[in-house]
């Protein structure tokens, strides 16, 4: 049995805002191996962006500890790249200026040539060699999330933070985006902490599914182990015997929150939401059930 630490470990963590009556989350555990890649899913007001926040050290939790690498987190570090919902980048400056920026902020003893080299790296990984002097204004918007992506990857920090960063995107952009975020995670065993709504991306990009339940106080529900393989493409997933389980599961869960917030009252989970109760069998051999581990 491995007695290795956890990469990350968020413990009892708690944030009150001035003037509200009870806090957006409490309580909140949850542990990220190193190179493993976490979505965390729920719905509006329960506080996912206050949790990412807090991981960047961009906010201060009210009650909790965040450790990284056995280290508390107590503020902003080049050890944690954030990637936005907006693209965040600097109008008057390049692609490759952007990124340089950053690269030089992470390494300001570098010269240029090691700059540039670095710039190029993870331009080429994006795909946007071509667009690498042309400023924000010039770039569609899948692309400036693609420079964004590029300028955290640049700095090679110890975990990255994504808030919903092809949210604004269309199907096609983002189907690419994904893409490349799979292979560039591939390549360089990146930690990944990402918030999503879109339940097809959760199980396409993460090895762990985080569910929160509602706000306010609310709390990990629920921790899903994705189950499918880990080479995972994006035009094959749905082929995959334990997709659809899996994503019942999530949009189940998601359906009864829902219903949760709209009557005010504690949702009727079917059957195979229930700690401890087997789904009806309706067919002779019913696909597998994913592995999930409850959260108490």
């Amino acid at each position: 049995m491995s007695t290795e630490r956890p990469f990350l470990e968020v413990r009892g963590l708690a944030r009150r805002f001035a003037g509200a009556d009870e806090p957006v989350f409490d309580g909140v555990n949850f542990d990220i191996a190193r190179g493993e890649f976490v979505c965390i899913i729920g719905h509006s007001g329960c506080g996912k962006t206050t949790i990412l926040n807090v991981l960047a050290g961009l906010d201060q939790a009210s009650d909790g500890t965040v450790i990284m690498d056995q280290r508390e987190v107590a503020g902003p570090s080049l050890e944690r790249g954030v990637v936005f919902q907006g693209h965040a980048l600097m109008p008057w400056l390049s692609v490759r200026r952007n990124i340089a920026f950053a690269v030089r902020s992470k390494w300001p003893a570098w010269g240029r040539a090691q700059v540039d080299a670095q710039v190029d790296k993870f331009v080429t990984l994006v795909g946007l060699d071509g667009a690498i002097a042309k400023k924000p204004s010039q770039l569609s918007g899948g692309m400036k999330q693609r420079v964004g992506i590029a300028r955290a990857f640049a700095i090679q920090p110890k975990m990255l933070l994504l808030d919903e960063p092809f949210g604004a995107l269309d199907a096609l952009t983002r189907g690419t985006i994904q893409d490349e975020l799979l292979k560039i995670c591939a390549e360089t065993r990146q930690t990944v902490f990402m918030i999503t709504h879109d339940v097809d991306e959760a199980i396409l990009l993460a090895d762990t599914i985080l569910l929160m339940s509602n706000g306010p106080r609310a709390r990990i529900a629920e921790v899903v182990r994705n189950p499918l393989p880990r080479k995972r493409a994006r035009a094959t997933l749905h082929h995959e015997p334990l997709f659809y389980p899996v994503r019942n599961h999530l949009v189940d869960f998601l359906v009864s929150r829902a219903a949760t917030l709209s009557h005010g009252r504690a949702p009727e989970h079917p059957p195979e939401l229930r700690p401890g109760v087997d789904a009806p069998v309706e067919d002779a051999a019913p696909p597998p059930r994913p592995a999930l581990q409850r959260v108490v």
